[in-house]
């Protein structure tokens, strides 16, 4: 399921990055978030990376990446999204700062989007207890060791209460309930974007050219 929000003229879209950062997820999503091309307002969104510290990080695809500002500096009323990648780390204390900054998002009304490893970390942080969520596998879930379970949903992307998570399979279902949080294209846009990249019909193409 999808739902949309509202959000404020100044949106800065804020994308974790961390050693291990699962390059090719989620780069349907930020590709189409910072290109203003098909936007309902041409310029509204940036995308900004925030890291543990402002020392550079190494990507899954081996990409060095600086982080634009340290999670300390990152507060929810400054950001519409967090975009958390999958990763290595999830499991481990050096990824605890990157759920608690989850948390403080959620508890804030600001929308988080995790997907792969992520969901792990959050699922470890208790972030999936009481929310409809997915992720690669309902077993992978279950090898972290997490109370909700019974809110698994075996679908692409979910969304629920301002939280969405992706299947590692499904950067595209991903992306779409991003923009559609955000509201970045008209709904007849996001849907002929949908139909060119998620199935891969030419069709959507030209709807987008002609939109």
């Amino acid at each position: 399921m999808i739902e949309t929000t509202a959000v404020t003229a100044t949106a800065t879209v804020h994308v974790a990055v961390y050693d291990t950062f699962a390059d090719w997820e989620i780069g349907f999503a930020t590709a189409h978030i910072n290109k203003p091309m098909w936007h309902q307002t041409p310029g509204r969104f940036q995308v900004r990376t925030v890291g543990a510290t402002r020392e550079p990080i190494t990507t899954m695809g081996g990409m060095r990446v600086i982080p634009d500002i340290a999670l300390d500096e990152l507060k929810p009323a400054d950001s519409v999204m967090l975009i958390l990648a999958g990763n290595d780390l999830f499991p481990t204390d050096a990824y605890r700062p990157f759920t608690d900054k989850a948390r403080e998002f959620l508890d804030a009304g600001v929308s988080v989007a995790a997907i792969c490893g992520a969901t792990g970390g959050l699922a470890m942080a208790g972030l999936l207890d009481d929310r409809e969520h997915t992720s690669n596998a309902a077993e992978f879930l279950a090898g972290v060791g997490y109370a909700g379970g019974h809110l698994y949903r075996e679908e692409p992307v979910v969304t629920d209460r301002g939280l969405i998570t992706g299947k590692a399979q499904a950067p595209i279902d991903f992306a779409r309930a991003i923009m559609a949080r955000l509201e970045v294209f008209e709904p007849a846009v996001l849907d002929s974007w949908y139909k060119l990249y998620g199935r891969q019909d030419p069709a959507g193409f030209y709807e987008l050219m002609s939109a």
